[in-house]
């Protein structure tokens, strides 16, 4: 309720996340609130670490005030995000973003290795901890602080779809489990005289390494290209193929230079004897609609496709059965009989899933040798395609 509170009172036309501004005040939005909630966390956690002379606490202390830079990299980088495409970077600066989200990532870890010597400094030389009360709410109350803004932090992720937030909601619920295991050492304080702070800032070390290295992992990946959303593919591929005259499609690859920032291109198999200026008319429709539809930029590439004659029909039939025969080949397509009389040749595309680690040419070598049993006289072009979707 609070979360939804907060997004209608911050941002206007809030619904409407497909325009840049609004999506950008998101991304301020959730900035601000995290520099509030880290900073006040921070203050509340340093002066129990003073007060109770313990490395858990002041090491939970000052992953907040991490995290609270963090928050203001973000702010940046939705910033910088936004920067309208320039000669230099035709398609914009939205991958920035996820440049952003990696710096936070590495600022989490250097946090955290930087209190692993810290805690092991402490187990060398112990100091009591005297368990209070009121420092003991206080914990208590920061974990619920970071369970909430770990929920905001989703909800605003999930709806404008921003790495960026998702990574400082899985590392606020990383602080969740931080922050209830220095509560945990502190309790223990009141019934044990074992110095069990040095541990725990241990384990709570360990936790924000974990975190950064999972936020590093995340924030990565679409920078060195990861797989396409597999919901997008099955759409694009579903949203092509019901237009009229296109028969199939494959070759599909899309591009992502940030959120809402894509570009995809795919072949459409057409027939070989349709007008020119009709089939071109129907393109243009299909890569405009779908474009403005689902937020990308499809650019559509025409492979005609010859006459299914009672000759490529048989032909096919017969290939289509080799292929099933193999488990490493997924699929054929641009398949197509070319020459005449008995100079023919068979020329296709087939495509193998992404697990095969069976070479490229032992796969063609196998096709045309099972070909050759069937019909021999005819030779083939094939061409070798993975699927990556």
């Amino acid at each position: 309720m609070f979360s939804n509170l907060l997004i209608k009172t911050f941002i206007k036309d809030s619904e409407n996340i497909q325009k840049d501004k609004v999506r950008n005040k998101y991304g301020y939005l959730a900035g601000v609130v995290g520099i509030i909630v880290n900073f006040i966390l921070f203050i509340v956690k340093i002066s129990v670490g003073i007060m109770t002379s313990s490395i858990a606490i002041t090491a939970d202390a000052f992953n907040n005030f991490s995290d609270m830079a963090s928050s203001v990299i973000t702010i940046i980088g939705f910033k910088l995000a936004s920067i309208p495409p320039d000669k230099e970077h035709p398609f914009g600066h939205g991958r920035l973003e996820y440049v952003s989200a990696l710096i936070v990532a590495f600022m989490v870890m250097l946090v955290g290795v930087q209190f692993v010597k810290s805690s092991v400094e402490r187990i060398l030389n112990p100091i009591p901890i005297e368990f209070q009360l009121v420092p003991f709410i206080l914990l208590f109350i920061s974990i619920l602080a970071k369970f909430w803004l770990s929920k905001f932090n989703k909800i605003m992720g999930n709806t404008i779809n921003s790495s960026a937030l998702k990574a400082a909601s899985v590392d606020a619920l990383g602080d969740v489990f931080t922050s209830s295991c220095v509560v945990v050492s502190f309790l223990a304080a009141k019934f044990t005289t074992i110095p069990l702070d040095g541990y725990i800032g241990i384990l709570v070390s360990l936790a924000i390494l974990y975190a950064g290295l999972t936020l590093v992992k995340e924030t990565i990946s679409p920078l060195l290209g990861e797989a396409p959303d597999p919901e997008l593919v099955q759409e694009i591929n579903k949203r092509v193929l019901s237009y009229n005259y296109i028969n199939g499609v494959h070759d599909l690859i899309v591009h992502n230079y940030g959120v809402g920032r894509c570009i995809a291109s795919i072949h459409a198999e057409i027939p070989a004897n349709i007008d020119i200026m009709t089939i071109h008319d129907i393109i243009d429709e299909a890569e405009r609609e779908i474009s403005n539809d689902l937020k990308v930029h499809l650019v559509i590439h025409m492979d005609p496709i010859c006459v299914e004659t009672d000759e490529v029909l048989e032909a096919k039939e017969e290939v289509e059965k080799i292929i099933e025969a193999h488990d490493s080949i997924k699929s054929m397509h641009d398949f197509r009989v070319i020459g005449d009389k008995d100079n023919k040749n068979l020329v296709f595309d087939i495509v193998v899933f992404h697990e095969n680690t069976i070479p490229d040419d032992e796969l063609v070598d196998y096709m045309i040798s099972e070909i050759k049993k069937v019909h021999p006289k005819y030779d083939c072009i094939i061409t070798v395609d993975r699927d990556y979707h």
